[in-house]
């Protein structure tokens, strides 16, 4: 694992896959009290930065509103809701 300072260097598909890879370590049960504890931290602040990541990502798409004759004519934020 990298340290916490990196975890905002990270892409979206890195933070996700440590997240997935502390979420098999935690749920086997085999990490040691102390370790399972660091891992528990390190996936919350992966899962804030994916969560980040994603808000961007939503914030930067937008729906083009094409015009009776099929031209654009203009964009408005995206309706994921």
């Amino acid at each position: 694992m990298t340290d916490a300072k990196d975890v905002s260097s990270l892409s979206f598909e890195q933070a996700l896959a440590e997240l997935e890879a502390i979420v098999q370590e935690l749920e086997s049960g085999q990490a040691p009290l102390e370790q399972s504890i660091e891992m528990y931290e390190r996936g919350a602040r992966l899962k804030a930065h994916c969560e980040a990541r994603l808000e961007a990502a939503r914030l930067k798409v937008e729906k083009i509103v094409v015009g009776p004759q099929g031209a654009a004519e203009r964009s408005e934020a995206a309706d994921f809701a």
